[in-house]
C-alpha cells in the first residue's frame, strides 16, 4: 500500500471526537442542517426529483427501512443515498470549499446518514464519520488540482466526493485501516461526473453527487464483508492521482491531516448558483442597494471572476445570455446578475419568475463577464469577484475579495436558520421544522439517527391544520 493510500486510510479509520476541536464538531452539525433543508425543498420543487423518485422505485430502491428525505415511503440504503446525494444537489444551494473547488456535504452527508441508518449508530458516531469524510474529499481535490481536473472535463464533487463517502460509511462501519484503503480501491472504479451538463443544462450533476453518495455507500459495504478492491487507489499506476489529473501532488492530499481541519474551511451558500457568482452578486447587491439603481437606467454591467469561473458560469457569453432552464440559469454569472439588479437578491424562488422572462433577459444581455486580475490574484483561497454598473447617471463598481457565507464572513446562527426555515416551511408545519432544525443542530446527542430524519416526511394534512 503506497503511503498516501495508507495515511488516509488511517485518518478515516481511526479519526474520533476526542481527536478534534469542538467547534469543527458544532460546524459539521450546521452543515448537516443546512444539508437537509436543502434536499428537503428539493424533494417538492427540483424539476428533476420526480423522474429520480420513480427511476428508484422502478429499479426496487424502496420498500427499505432508510429514510429519503421528505418523501414518506422506506427506501434501500443505496436508495436513499442516492436520493439525499442529488437532492442536496439540485438546487445548487449546497455548501462549497473555495480551493477545493467543490461541493463537501451533499455526497458525504448522505452515505454517512444512510450508513448511520444500517450500522444503528448515533450522533457521537455520526459525526466524526462525516468529518472524515470531508477531509478525504477535499483533500484528494487539492492534490489534483482543481482547474487540471476541471479542464479534463471532471466533476470533482462527484470524483473526489466517492472517496469520501467510502470513508465516511467506513467509519460508521468500524472498518480497519485495511479495510478502509480497500473501500478507497473500490471507490476508484464508481469515481465518475462529467462537466458536459453545462452545454444543455441536463440533470446530471446532481445524479453525479447521488451516484457518488450511493457508490461510497457501496463500496465501504463491500470492502467490510471481505470484497477486495485495488491497494493503491490513489498514486498507484493507473489510480486516482494519475488518471484524472495531468500535475497532481499527492503531498497535499495528507498534508496538516488531523491537525488542519479543512471542515472549517467550508462555505455555505446564500444564493442558490454557482459559488463562483456569488462574490459578484454581493457586489451588485450593495451597489443596487447603496445608489438606489433601477434596471431600467443600466447600460451596461462588466463582471470580474477568476479565470476558471469564467470559464464554467461566464463562457460562452451567447448561452449565457439566453438560458434555457434553472442549471443554465444558476450557471449564468449574466442571468443571475440580472435577477439580483432586478430583484435585489437571489432565491431560490426567483428562478420560477424569471426564465423566459423578457425584460430580465434584455438585462441579461448588458452583462458581460471576462475573467479579472485582481480576482485572479485571490483566487484559489478565495472566489472573488467585481462588478461595474454603468449607467447614465454614473458607474458604480465594487470588489468582493471573500463572499458571504465563507470562513472568514460566515453566516450567522440567525441567518443559516433563517435560510433553512426559508427552504423547509413551505413544506412543514411551524413546530415540526423548529424541532427538525434544532435536532439536526443537536444531533451529536440523537441515539436514533432515522429518527430524527423522519421528521422530514409529510405532515398528514389533519394534523397540520391542528398546528402539529
Amino acid at each position: 500500500m503506497t503511503d498516501v493510500t495508507r495515511r488516509l486510510a488511517e485518518f478515516a479509520a481511526g479519526v474520533s471526537l476526542g481527536a478534534m476541536p469542538p467547534d469543527v464538531m458544532d460546524r459539521t452539525a450546521m452543515l448537516v442542517m443546512d444539508n437537509v433543508g436543502i434536499a428537503l425543498r428539493a424533494h417538492h420543487d427540483a424539476q428533476s426529483t420526480p423522474a429520480l423518485i420513480k427511476a428508484a422505485v422502478a429499479l426496487g430502491l424502496d420498500g427499505g427501512h432508510s429514510v429519503a428525505i421528505g418523501d414518506r415511503r422506506g427506501f434501500t440504503p443505496t436508495g436513499a443515498a442516492l436520493i439525499n446525494g442529488a437532492l442536496a444537489h439540485s438546487l445548487d444551494f449546497d455548501d462549497t470549499h473555495a480551493r477545493g473547488s467543490l461541493h463537501p456535504s451533499a455526497p458525504i452527508v448522505p452515505a454517512a446518514l444512510a450508513a448511520a441508518e444500517m450500522a444503528g449508530a448515533d450522533g457521537e458516531e455520526l459525526i466524526p464519520a462525516i468529518i472524515a469524510g470531508y477531509e478525504i474529499q477535499i483533500r484528494l481535490s487539492l492534490a489534483l488540482g482543481p482547474s487540471d481536473h476541471y479542464d479534463r472535463g471532471f466533476h470533482p464533487t462527484a470524483t473526489c466526493g466517492v472517496f469520501g463517502a467510502a470513508a465516511a460509511a467506513g467509519r460508521l462501519f468500524c472498518l480497519s485501516p485495511d479495510q478502509m484503503a480497500l473501500a478507497f480501491g473500490i471507490a476508484l472504479s464508481q469515481s465518475a461526473g462529467s462537466m458536459q451538463f453545462l452545454v444543455d443544462g441536463a440533470w446530471t450533476k446532481p445524479f453525479h453527487v447521488g451516484h457518488a453518495a450511493m457508490c461510497g455507500l457501496m463500496a465501504a459495504t463491500l470492502a467490510k464483508e471481505g470484497y477486495r478492491g485495488v491497494e493503491d487507489a490513489f498514486e498507484g499506476k493507473a489510480g486516482f492521482f494519475h488518471a484524472y489529473a495531468p500535475n497532481p501532488v499527492p503531498a497535499k492530499a495528507v498534508e496538516g491531516l488531523g491537525e488542519v481541519w479543512e471542515t472549517m474551511n467550508i462555505a455555505v451558500k446564500p444564493y442558490p448558483s454557482c459559488r463562483y457568482s456569488h462574490a459578484a452578486l454581493d457586489a451588485l447587491i450593495d451597489l443596487r442597494a447603496a445608489n438606489d439603481i433601477q434596471p431600467d437606467e443600466i447600460v451596461r454591467v462588466d463582471i470580474g471572476l477568476p479565470e476558471t469561473g469564467w470559464k464554467i458560469i461566464g463562457d460562452p457569453e451567447a448561452d449565457k445570455h439566453n438560458p434555457q432552464g434553472v442549471v443554465d440559469g444558476q450557471f449564468s454569472m449574466a442571468f443571475c446578475a440580472a435577477v439580483a439588479l432586478r430583484e435585489g437578491g437571489l432565491g431560490w424562488d426567483d428562478y420560477a419568475g424569471h426564465i423566459g422572462n423578457a425584460k430580465t433577459l434584455a438585462l441579461c444581455k448588458k452583462v458581460h463577464a471576462a475573467p479579472d486580475a485582481k480576482a485572479e490574484a485571490e483566487f484559489p483561497a478565495n472566489l472573488s469577484g467585481v462588478a461595474r454598473v454603468t449607467t447614465a447617471r454614473g458607474v458604480f463598481e465594487a470588489f468582493v475579495a471573500v463572499p458571504k457565507g465563507e470562513p472568514d464572513n460566515f453566516l450567522t446562527p440567525d441567518e443559516l436558520r433563517a435560510k433553512f426555515d426559508t427552504l423547509v416551511s413551505p413544506y412543514l408545519p411551524p413546530s415540526r421544522v423548529d424541532e427538525l432544525a434544532t435536532r439536526l443542530l443537536g444531533i451529536r446527542k440523537e441515539d436514533d439517527i432515522n429518527e430524527v430524519l423522519r421528521l422530514t416526511r409529510p405532515v398528514p394534512a389533519e394534523v397540520a391544520a391542528a398546528g402539529e
